[in-house]
């Protein structure tokens, strides 16, 4: 079977799996999946994922070219609307990924926009960061790796000032959260304002899997973003060459454990998923690992569809990317089916089927 062969048909059954999941769950979000049956849990609003959903909506609508899809996921994109105020820097997650696909619909243009303008002026120039937020409580003023992928785009989208703080947003995250060997040493990092310093948190521990997968997509957005990576753009490319350096991006495992320090545990099929995006777009930024990237994305891709995407058998619907890990340490589905790790399945398969160009997502 051809690349595009083997592609296809995995995208297919995954873009099949988002028509049945449609007609579940209705107006709500799916967040996972029981790995048994395939029953979803959904929220209301989306949380910090509903990007997601209305990015596989997206990404259906291009596959199939139906105008009735079209509207599905205009839809889903519109019910996105209300974070676009929400104090998080998941709003890139959310209003990125939800609107990326999108191409030609005006009201998702028009709510991207009006993201990026919300995120820049919630920029903080003195911490250098669009803050973690109080959205979901806890401290506000937190610097997390998962801030970072989308908000670097959609900042960037918000003219010469948004990039100016795309740049910071990231290279505050480099400063805080990526060591000198390639390693993300924390994930997460708090303001002490007592001490006037940044403290690491507790949680996600250093060995998250998704750390380093999601400090990589930023880096690859950054070098894809030509306004953004002109800020200090041999530190970008150092970052990612260090990162390409260590063990289970370019070598080891193609799915980490979802704890370095448990190579036993769990894996995390969803950080796989991401880390092959991120590959896939490094292969196409300027820098001497373009091949070993293409070829270890591709690599990725194959071991998720050949290894842990359901057939359909033994009961199971078929498209199901199992194997994800939502929450190790709280043991929250942790070898179940994600919505993001779906999309960014089926984004990397429609990259490497020739659907979409990953430069602009």
């Amino acid at each position: 079977m051809s690349a595009d062969d083997w592609a296809g048909a995995a995208l297919a059954a995954v873009l099949e799996r988002v028509a049945a999941t449609a007609a579940a769950v209705g107006d709500r979000f799916p967040l996972y999946a029981d790995p048994a049956d395939g029953t979803w849990k959904t929220t209301g609003s989306g949380s910090w994922t509903g990007g997601f959903w209305a990015g596989l909506l997206w990404l259906r609508a291009l596959r199939t070219g139906h105008g009735a899809d079209r509207r599905a996921a205009a839809d889903c994109t519109a019910r996105l609307a209300p974070w676009t105020a929400a104090d998080t820097a998941t709003r890139g997650l959310i209003l990125w990924y939800g609107t990326a696909l999108a191409d030609g619909d005006g009201q998702a243009t028009g709510l991207r926009s009006r993201a990026a303008r919300a995120c820049l002026a919630a920029h903080d120039p003195g911490h250098g960061i669009v803050p973690w937020g109080g959205a979901f409580g806890g401290p506000r003023v937190l610097a997390r790796v998962d801030a970072v992928p989308g908000m670097v785009r959609l900042l960037a989208i918000a003219g010469p000032d948004g990039a100016v703080a795309a740049a910071a947003h990231l290279h505050r995250h480099l400063d805080l959260c990526l060591g000198g060997a390639g390693e993300v040493r924390a994930p997460a990092w708090r303001f002490d304002g007592a001490t006037r310093t940044w403290l690491p948190c507790a949680d996600p521990r250093p060995g998250w899997s998704r750390g380093r997968a999601w400090l990589l997509l930023a880096i690859a957005d950054a070098l894809l973003e030509p306004a953004v990576a002109a800020h200090r753009p041999t530190r970008l490319a150092g970052a990612a060459a260090r990162l390409l350096a260590q063990d289970g991006v370019l070598a080891g495992p193609l799915v980490p454990p979802a704890e370095e320090d448990d190579p036993d545990g769990p894996p995390d099929t969803s950080a796989a998923a991401i880390t092959a995006v991120a590959l896939l777009k490094l292969s196409r930024a300027p820098g001497p690992w373009s091949a070993a990237c293409s070829e270890r994305g591709g690599a990725i891709l194959r071991r998720l569809v050949g290894a842990h995407l359901t057939s359909g058998a033994g009961g199971r619907p078929a498209g199901m990317l199992l194997d994800g890990c939502y929450d190790a340490g709280k043991g929250l589905a942790v070898r179940h089916e994600l919505v993001w790790g779906d999309f960014f399945l089926a984004l990397g398969l429609a990259s490497w089927h020739g659907l979409v160009d990953l430069t602009r997502v």
